[in-house]
């Protein structure tokens, strides 16, 4: 334990002490032995903590701006992921699991580091809601955690916390229902796209049996269809799989054995008591590193690791009965249709400590091929007042020849509407945009706002998405502008 990064104040206690159980679950499953999972859970775990510091500290330079990342406890599991590739990369992929290595050496795995458009639907939705939106539905449907709380962990009124699962669930089917149609795609699966849509979305309708034929052949449709179904029980293996990849269904299976032994037997009703609430056990978990390192070693490595049926007598033979783990592009389309709700919906205002109530639409994701939020080209600002204005221009990844960046202005003044410019120093080239509509002349770049996201208010925020192409250099634009007065940009 000695290995782990140093705590720095009561938060990062409360995250090591959620989180550590989760990475060295998700280490045992990707690595040959115990000593190998707590070498692979301490690396991955020391990388991830150093990622979220780094994230949580952009996220309060920013003001509160909208930034494209996971959650913590699935930005700790895509670290062990990453660290495992390393390995493999780097001459130790002997202690790796056989069947991980195998995948890591697969399309499967070139995906989740691939161009954004090509990665999995379930990683798409997941990263382009709100953060803490994203850890709710986390929380509540891979960790399996009762609803109190996770309520409390999140600052929810626990009263409300049912609701605005069920409206974040149904934020998150439009997300992935939008990636899927922004996904190149042939057009025998886009053909299919939309009957997807219309057949996920009723708890009465059958599946036509071309479009039953089509997803037991293709992956990337089949995948789709697991994330568009939301309370058939294929909701948290769509997340696990499409969020973690090798591995994804296991883990699944045994973060809820662990809720299990701890909460009692069986999930507990969302309706019930936490039963850490106000209990010198929950105090105990909070309350030191050294008490929690201990308490949480001996639950991975007493209960998580035990076979998903067994006693703690039976972990050595757990080794070898653990549950196979195939492609999680192949084990999710068979999840049943049922109910949605309207894919307009947005969590209610129930949050008491986290963020204010949305009063406007969430960001559309990757891409502006949804028709219902496509942007559409407006005419000149209605507000032409010179506003003083901060840029904050943040890449959000990049690969070879492509980019994806996020913009975001603050605004002094009252919009009512708005009009973003800057200029590239590297030819770069934009592509697909979503939040606004863009016109490119040279190296001049033109954002002007869509028809949903025109009104800011004073000293409020506007943000939008793009992805583009470069060449030799990626270089921080310049020249900044909002409605034609220069913005600073920092």
């Amino acid at each position: 334990m000695s290995d782990l990064p140093t705590v720095q104040d009561d938060t990062e206690a409360a995250l090591f002490s959620e989180c550590w159980d989760a990475v060295l679950s998700y280490a045992d499953l990707c690595t040959s032995g115990s000593l190998m999972a707590h070498q692979l859970a301490t690396e991955a775990f020391t990388l991830g903590m150093r990622e979220v510091r780094a994230a949580a500290s952009t996220h309060v330079r920013g003001a509160g701006r909208r930034t494209a990342r996971l959650p913590t406890i699935p930005a700790l599991l895509t670290a062990v992921r990453n660290t495992a590739a390393d390995w493999e990369a780097g001459g130790r992929g002997h202690r790796l699991d056989p069947d991980l290595r195998l995948w890591l050496n697969s399309p499967g795995a070139a995906r989740f580091s691939g161009p954004p458009l090509e990665r999995p639907v379930a990683l798409r939705g997941l990263r382009d809601m709100q953060e803490a939106d994203a850890a709710l539905l986390w929380l509540a449907e891979v960790e399996a955690l009762p609803l109190p709380t996770v309520a409390r962990r999140l600052g929810l009124d626990p009263a409300g916390a049912a609701g605005e699962l069920d409206q974040v669930r149904t934020l998150f089917r439009d997300r992935c229902h939008r990636a899927h149609l922004d996904s190149p795609m042939d057009a025998h699966c886009r053909s299919y796209a939309r009957l997807l849509d219309a057949v996920t979305r009723s708890p009465t309708a059958e599946t036509p049996d071309d479009l039953s034929r089509h997803l037991a052949t293709c992956v990337r449709c089949a995948e789709a269809a697991a994330c568009l179904r939301l309370h058939g029980g294929g909701l948290p293996a769509a997340l696990a799989g499409g969020v973690i990849g090798w591995g994804g269904l296991a883990y699944l299976e045994r973060r809820r054995r662990a809720t299990e032994v701890r909460f009692g037997a069986g999930r507990p009703d969302p309706g019930t008591a936490d039963p850490e609430e106000g209990t010198g056990r929950s105090r105990a978990l909070r309350g030191g590193l050294l008490a929690t390192a201990v308490l949480l070693s001996a639950l991975a490595l007493g209960v998580s690791l035990m076979p998903f049926g067994g006693s703690g007598e039976e972990t050595a033979a757990a080794r070898d009965d653990r549950q196979p783990v195939a492609d999680p592009e192949f084990s999710r389309a068979a999840a049943r249709p049922t109910r949605t709700g309207s894919p307009s919906a947005r969590p209610s205002a129930t949050r008491t400590a986290r963020t204010p109530a949305r009063t406007q639409p969430d960001p559309e994701p990757q891409g502006t091929s949804s028709a219902t939020h496509r942007a559409t080209p407006t005419g000149a600002p209605a507000t032409t007042e010179p506003a003083g204005c901060r840029v904050a221009y943040d890449l959000s990844d990049q690969w070879p020849d492509g980019f994806q960046a996020t913009v975001t202005v603050t605004t002094d003044r009252a919009l009512t509407g708005w009009q973003v410019a800057w200029t590239f120093r590297d030819g770069q080239r934009v592509g697909q945009m979503w939040d606004a509509t863009v016109h490119q002349n040279g190296s001049r770049v033109t954002a002007t706002a869509a028809d949903y996201d025109r009104d800011v208010a004073a000293h409020g925020t506007l943000s939008f998405g793009f992805l583009g192409t470069w060449g030799d250099e990626n270089r921080t634009p310049y020249g900044f502008t909002l409605n034609g007065a220069p913005c600073t940009l920092g």
